[in-house]
């Protein structure tokens, strides 16, 4: 049996890697919470185990197999060499260590990935879900034909940066309704009602750290396989889910119906009727990305296609917890191999 450590068990992220944990294969294990001071000694269950969280010790994590950073990244810079002294294989969803030397940023769900890592490795990232959903879109596409052209940009919700975010929103949207002042703490600007590409000075939320976390990782996940990818990251005034809307121009015409084929099957789903049309609130819950396609006819034929537009919704806190998980079941199942990969 195993013992896995949630280190930020109360952050938004931690509560949905629980709640996957839960269905999971690894449900059976023994799960120890783990989280600040503010936290400590809130009821707390992963599966079938009804337990408390702890504060983090100086032996908070002895005798663990896994521990997963899912709460504030300074959280996970304070205490993941404590884990891995311990003996734990970190898997930082916080991606304070995507930069780390030694520590790689997977996705298993990408067939592709040429990562080795040997037995010494003690730390992997699982890839931000915008990079994961966009490298998941990306690969199908070269499957069609070779891609001249294609940019992404990446409408953020405010769960991605928290709980403290969202209540800022709620706040500030409740505010604004009845005509008071609105806070600014997280966002130091109105983000209620407004859609950015930049924040306040006094921001806890940088956009341009968050573009190039996304675009690191996306190099990372395609190591190169695919086309430069041009991403911009605006900030939405919703509360939770992606979307994206990515512009991609292939070297030659291809077929609707081609197209069509290559982006359905696993991780994605292909969405037919615009009444259904991909939304955050529609990917809620899901573990698939949804996809919408919206090709550009070639002269007066309309199923064949150069250029198109794809328009996709993602549940971030789901699909960023199925990949931790997915990176877990990957390190447990190739370990005794000696090679992960």
């Amino acid at each position: 049996m195993y013992k896995i450590a949630i280190a930020g068990a109360s952050s938004l992220l931690g509560k949905e890697l629980k709640d996957v944990l839960s269905d999971s294969s690894l449900a059976a294990a023994r799960f120890v919470l783990l989280d600040d001071e503010v936290a400590q000694g809130q009821l707390d269950q992963v599966g079938d185990e009804v337990t408390f969280i702890q504060a983090i010790a100086a032996n908070a994590f002895e005798g663990t197999d896994f521990t997963f950073f899912c709460g504030p990244e300074e959280l996970t810079r304070m205490h993941w060499r404590n884990a891995v002294d311990a003996g734990s294989t970190v898997i930082d969803m916080t991606g304070a260590l995507d930069q780390e030397s030694g520590v790689v940023i997977r996705a298993p769900w990408l067939g592709g990935e040429t990562d080795n890592i040997d037995l010494l490795t003690t730390a992997v990232v699982p890839a931000n879900p915008a990079a994961l959903a966009l490298a998941l879109v990306m690969e199908r596409l070269k499957l069609v034909a070779p891609v001249r052209f294609a940019a992404a940009t990446v409408l953020e919700p405010a769960s991605e940066f928290g709980k403290a975010a969202m209540d800022e929103l709620h706040q500030q949207t409740v505010s604004l309704l009845s005509f008071q002042s609105m806070p600014r703490a997280i966002y130091d600007t109105q983000v209620a009602y407004n859609m950015l590409g930049g924040l306040g000075e006094s921001s806890k939320v940088n956009l341009s750290a968050v573009e190039a976390r996304i675009r690191r990782h996306f190099v990372a996940l395609t190591s190169g396989r695919e086309p430069g990818l041009a991403i911009q990251v605006i900030h939405a005034p919703v509360f939770h889910g992606q979307n994206f809307a990515l512009a991609v121009e292939f070297e030659r015409p291809v077929e609707r119906v081609t197209l069509e084929e290559a982006l359905g099957g696993e991780h994605l789903d292909l969405v037919l009727e615009d009444t259904d049309s991909p939304s955050n609130l529609s990917a809620t819950g899901q573990n698939d990305v949804l996809v919408r396609l919206r090709p550009e006819a070639m002269g007066r034929n309309p199923n064949l296609v150069s250029r198109l537009w794809i328009w996709a919704a993602a549940d971030n806190l789901r699909l960023h917890a199925q990949n931790a998980l997915a990176c877990a079941m990957d390190l447990r199942r190739l370990r005794p191999q000696k090679l992960v990969q």
